[in-house]
């Protein structure tokens, strides 16, 4: 699906859907807990589901209500199971130390870029600890065999989500694990979340140390919290000039993109330096902010190659395409202040592309061509509709 933006200003109230990040971990927490859970979900989105959708093919029962979603946990897991992960990362991530925990002969399904992301160092320590892992062909992964308890080494540079997945492994085995983490941790608000979210189900650690065969307490009804990330694009246009309020954030949360308050505030100021270590999913919103505002060099850009696009050419793409001027040089994406003019961004399939194009449409002279907008449904399937209420014309 391409649409064709008109430049127009938003204006109004967004009620911001529930975080993505922390649904994946509660559907994980419900479906292993002592009795069945709701989950406060009004919106969901095709990541959600791919977990969801995949927690019932180890044995959970999962029924989408207007509410949210209603979790019968898992009595028995099965012997053998397919997990459709869709583009998800954070379902493959989490999912296959469980599987592995679980002693499950799995075949995890992928689309998209997620067969391209990194697997590494996870794979190999699974391998080390019990697991065998094989490629059945690009699309399709392979995991048998049994993690056994113990000490897992990951190292933190790579992906916060191995910690994650492993540290939900770890409540399934027998005897007790812990996870040491070498060098730096990235994201580390989101290893926060999970620790959070296994608390709120009763489990107890002692700093990354768990003992196995846990039972998850089930506070039987539980809401999920407004999602940062997302909400991250309503924010820019705020301080580009929009007069748009968001609704159903917590300002507490231990979401790591919650950062973009401060970020846009600092990039009011002049040239601003910005670590993207930790928020590479903001970075293409941020981007379209330092443009029309004062310029910006994001630092810490490794991950940003690993996402749903290589996330440093798509973002200097579309701003280039919208009539802008970003570089990488040195391992840093700069983005020079400037002028939005408008055209025709290639979404390289990454919803949050697509998203921070449309933001950008609201400062440009000229319409905004967004290939590919229906990419956006990977996390956020009623943006066009929520941008059309706030006045965004597109057709």
């Amino acid at each position: 699906m391409d649409i064709t933006i008109h430049p127009q200003p938003l204006q109004g109230q967004v009620q911001i859907i529930p975080s993505k990040s922390q649904a994946h971990r509660l559907l994980i927490c419900a479906a292993f807990a002592d009795r069945e859970t709701v989950l406060v979900c009004p919106e969901t989105n095709n990541d959600i589901a791919a977990t969801a959708g995949c927690l019932q093919a180890l044995g959970a029962r999962i029924t989408r209500t207007d509410e949210g979603y209603h979790v019968v946990p898992i009595a028995e897991a099965p012997k053998t199971a397919v997990l459709k992960c869709g583009e998800s990362g954070s379902t493959l991530r989490f999912l296959l130390p469980v599987a592995g925990a679980l002693g499950v002969d799995t075949v995890f399904e992928m689309e998209g870029r997620l067969p391209q992301r990194p697997l590494s160092p996870l794979w190999e320590e699974m391998e080390r600890m019990g697991c065998k892992l094989a490629w059945l062909d690009a699309n399709r992964l392979r995991c048998s065999g049994k993690l056994s308890a113990g000490e897992y080494r990951i190292d933190g540079g790579v992906s916060s989500q191995f910690v994650t997945g492993l540290l939900f492994a770890a409540t399934l085995m027998d005897g007790e694990s812990w996870v040491t983490i070498l060098g730096q941790l990235e994201s580390c608000g989101y290893v926060d979340m999970t620790l959070q979210t296994m608390k709120r189900f009763g489990v107890k650690f002692d700093g990354f140390s768990v003992s196995g065969k846990q039972k998850y307490r089930s506070p039987g009804r539980i809401d999920v919290e407004g999602d940062w990330s997302n909400a991250a694009f309503w924010l820019t246009a705020q301080a580009l000039g929009n007069p748009v309020s968001v609704l159903g954030l917590d300002e507490k949360s231990a979401q790591g993109d919650r950062a973009v308050v401060p970020l846009l505030k600092k990039l009011s100021k002049a040239h601003q330096e910005i670590c993207a270590e930790d928020i590479p999913d903001l970075v293409p919103v941020l981007a379209v902010a330092a443009c029309a505002l004062n310029g910006a060099t994001f630092t810490g850009i490794h991950r940003l190659r690993l996402k749903e696009s290589d996330r440093v050419a798509s973002t200097i793409a579309m701003i280039q395409q919208l009539g802008g001027h970003a570089e990488t040089t040195n391992h840093a994406l700069t983005v020079y202040p400037g002028t939005f003019r408008g055209g025709t961004v290639d979404t390289c399939n990454d919803h949050r592309i697509a998203m921070a194009a449309a933001i950008a449409a609201t400062v440009c002279t000229e319409a905004v061509t967004v290939l590919g907008a229906e990419c956006v449904t990977k996390s956020y399937p009623g943006f066009w509709e929520e941008y059309k209420l706030l006045g965004g014309l597109y057709g």
